[in-house]
């Protein structure tokens, strides 16, 4: 089993019980299993900064699903919770967005996949929820915590558990 860190975000309904189900549709407990969900935060849009607050959150799972096939079930499950990626504006409004920020130590760069993710360093709403679920995990040379000291976390807020 390999180790995966997986973001999830999503400004459009009730975002909180869509990445519930999202994170029981993902982990089916044998081929990908949830090993730590961290908080919600309610966090800035990015992109496009007219449109509602965010959710965002970061699950760690093992999995023997390939990186490609863990993409797969991932873009399976945004549809299946109403992601319609063809019609929505890039950056903009969405049910839900499910990116692989990481697999394993594997680095990969083709149409469909960029491991680790191309935007992680850059993104506070992505790496505050990884830097409390994984501080110490080092990511394309990079400890997450001290990728987390070199951005602006202004406006990122940690939700009570519900």
């Amino acid at each position: 089993m390999e180790e995966a860190f997986l973001a999830l975000g999503g400004n459009v309904g009730d975002v909180g019980s869509t990445f519930d189900h999202a994170i029981a549709m993902l982990c089916d407990g044998a081929a990908v299993r949830l090993i730590a969900r961290s908080s919600n935060y309610r966090t800035p849009p990015w992109g496009v900064t007219d449109q509602p607050a965010f959710l965002n959150a970061v699950i760690a799972v093992a999995t023997s699903l390939s990186p490609h096939d863990l993409l797969s079930r991932a873009l399976d499950c945004e549809r299946t919770l109403g992601r319609d990626r063809i019609r929505e504006q890039r950056w903009g409004p969405r049910k839900l967005d499910i990116d692989i920020l990481t697999y394993d130590e594997i680095e990969l760069h083709d149409a469909d996949l960029t491991l680790p993710h191309r935007h992680l360093f850059e993104r506070a709403f992505v790496l505050v929820p990884l830097a409390e679920i994984a501080p110490e995990r080092v990511i394309a040379g990079i400890r997450v915590r001290d990728a987390l000291a070199r951005v602006d976390r202004t406006g990122v807020e940690k939700l009570p558990a519900h």
